[in-house]
């Protein structure tokens, strides 16, 4: 929360001024929780004098402050098939070249690569309404060209 005012009073002369908790947008919490996550550290806890402590699991990182993200256990690799933890990996899986989101083959891959190939697309196509009460559709086929990967 953070405090916003506005002034009131002839030309903003600010003879009165209201005062309000605002909460910021969700852009810019998210902007926050973004960067704490990419900052975030993994910790194991240590007892110091009777009192558990978290401290930093390499020992190259700083030990973490009350405002810090950090997190106790790694993330499963899901890029490798792991029966134990759920994972079927990505191997095998249809990836789209030219994104750049989560389905693009970059990110999906997980820098194994893809394969290229030919497929053949059946769909219905040229369909006409018949009076009364049915549709008749013809069947194309269409070559696209898919990556899965490696």
């Amino acid at each position: 929360m953070r405090v916003e005012c506005k002034c009131h009073g002839v030309s903003g002369s600010c003879e009165l001024k209201t005062c309000w908790k605002a909460m910021p947008s969700f852009r810019e919490i998210g902007e926050v929780l973004k960067e704490k996550f990419d900052g975030a550290t993994e910790v194991r806890v240590k007892e110091v004098s009777g009192r558990a402590e978290l401290e930093p699991n390499q020992q190259y990182f700083k030990k973490p402050t009350e405002v810090d993200l950090v997190y106790v256990s790694s993330s499963p690799e899901y890029c490798e098939y792991d029966i134990n933890s759920g994972s079927l990996g990505t191997q095998g899986r249809r990836c789209n070249k030219t994104s750049r989101g989560l389905d693009g083959c970059d990110l999906l891959c997980c820098s194994r690569g893809y394969t290229t190939a030919q497929e053949q697309l059946k769909e219905r196509c040229s369909c006409k309404f018949h009076w009364c009460c049915y549709v008749k559709c013809g069947t194309c086929i269409r070559d696209i060209t898919v990556h899965y990967c490696k």
